[in-house]
């Protein structure tokens, strides 16, 4: 069994803390160690009254808030008695009321390892907070559930910078959060003092699965670790008026919409280019969210071959094919999205408005990919430099 970060600072004899620091934790309800103990009351145990207060990241401490921009109060944790301080709410950064809370800051938060997943942005908020206010980070690792050595997506251009994407990376970027951290804090200039507490035992072909650990769903719409697996591809239908499975029990694992004809949708695909997948016609009718109490028609994702899986490429491909098909029905979803008010929701994720634009003008798949190769190899010579984990 892999061990966590929060398991392997339990283990050790020293801390990343002096005795007279206060201590603040970023977390949420899936900050379990292996036992499916919180980290909060570990560390409150092992510290006594250093602990003083906890952040969370979108989607509350509880992970109740189901959809983007439905905002968190702060709260009393009642176990704890603690101040619970919300980072989305009135901020999505630290105040300095916040930070003066705390000198050291640690962070033990379960990321799935693409782009617009917004924990790692939370995470890089509360590095320049740190750097500004003269605290420490302290990362407690946790796997990336789609493992470590596939990367794959065009880099989001800086023009479309956002909550869902604050720096140059691709959409799967094959980095722990603890990797992550190391490497936007030097990459990026922000400077901030930090320590990673790594895992052991972790290698970087590992799927979450691989680990024997304990899926505690990090968020209301990723449940089970093959959600983890399609999203970095899915997520895309958040930028359109086409459901992207919430309101089902298989959100992102499932996408459709009334207008589908899933026959002609799978003639058009180039099967070919989409490996490791099947994609099963279905019809669905949504509880909340696009189309509730509606029959949708799509497909449901079957994973058939994690290591070729390529989900950004195959949910690019049946956006392409939904496009061409369908233009007449088909649309985007209008601002906001993520507190941006101007900008296209689709370009936001997709994090560079060239690729709508090619998509819409018929460019092949596989000829987008082709462009991105060279930005990709210089992100995996950067990335490598943060490596704290091998699979030798």
């Amino acid at each position: 069994m892999v061990q966590l970060g929060i398991d392997a600072l339990l283990s050790g004899t020293s801390y990343p803390w002096g005795k007279e620091d206060r201590i603040g934790l970023l977390c949420n309800h899936a900050s379990l160690n292996k036992d499916l103990l919180h980290s909060r009351l570990l560390i409150q145990q092992l510290c006594k009254k250093q602990l003083r207060c906890i952040l969370s990241p979108q989607h509350g401490f509880n992970a109740d808030k189901q959809d983007n921009m439905i905002e968190s109060d702060h709260m009393i944790d009642a176990q704890t008695n603690l101040p619970v301080f919300s980072l989305y709410g009135k901020s999505r950064k630290p105040t300095t009321e916040m930070l003066g809370h705390f000198d050291v800051l640690v962070i033990d938060l379960q990321d799935v390892g693409t782009r617009v997943y917004t924990f790692i942005y939370t995470v890089a908020y509360c590095l320049e907070a740190a750097t500004s206010a003269g605290k420490k980070v302290v990362i407690l690792d946790r796997p990336n559930p789609i493992g470590g050595i596939e990367i794959e997506g065009n880099l989001l251009d800086p023009a479309y910078s956002s909550f869902v994407g604050l720096f140059p990376i691709p959409m799967r970027h094959g980095l722990t959060m603890g990797e992550f951290t190391l490497m936007v804090n030097q990459e990026f200039g922000i400077g901030a003092s930090v320590e990673v507490i790594p895992m052991k035992g972790w290698k970087r072909h590992m799927y979450f699965e691989d680990t024997r650990l304990h899926w505690i769903y990090p968020s209301p719409n990723m449940p089970t670790p093959l959600t983890a697996v399609v999203y970095p591809g899915q997520v895309i239908w958040e930028g359109t008026m086409v459901s992207e499975g919430r309101g089902t029990t298989l959100p992102f694992e499932m996408c459709g919409a009334p207008y589908w004809r899933t026959g002609e949708i799978l003639d058009r695909l180039d099967h070919a280019t989409m490996p490791g997948c099947l994609m099963r016609p279905i019809g669905f009718e949504p509880t909340s969210g696009k189309y509730q109490r509606e029959l949708c028609r799509g497909f449901h994702f079957h994973v058939t071959d994690r290591e070729s899986f390529k989900p950004y490429r195959t949910s690019l491909s049946l956006l392409q094919a939904v496009i061409d098909l369908y233009g007449e029905d088909f649309s985007y979803s209008a601002p906001p999205y993520e507190y941006e008010y101007q900008k296209n929701p689709i370009d936001l994720i997709l994090g560079d408005a060239m690729v709508r634009k090619n998509l819409e003008a018929g460019t092949a798949i596989m000829d987008l990919e082709g462009e991105w190769n060279r930005d990709l190899r210089e992100f995996d010579a950067m990335r490598q430099a943060y490596f704290l984990y091998t699979d030798y």
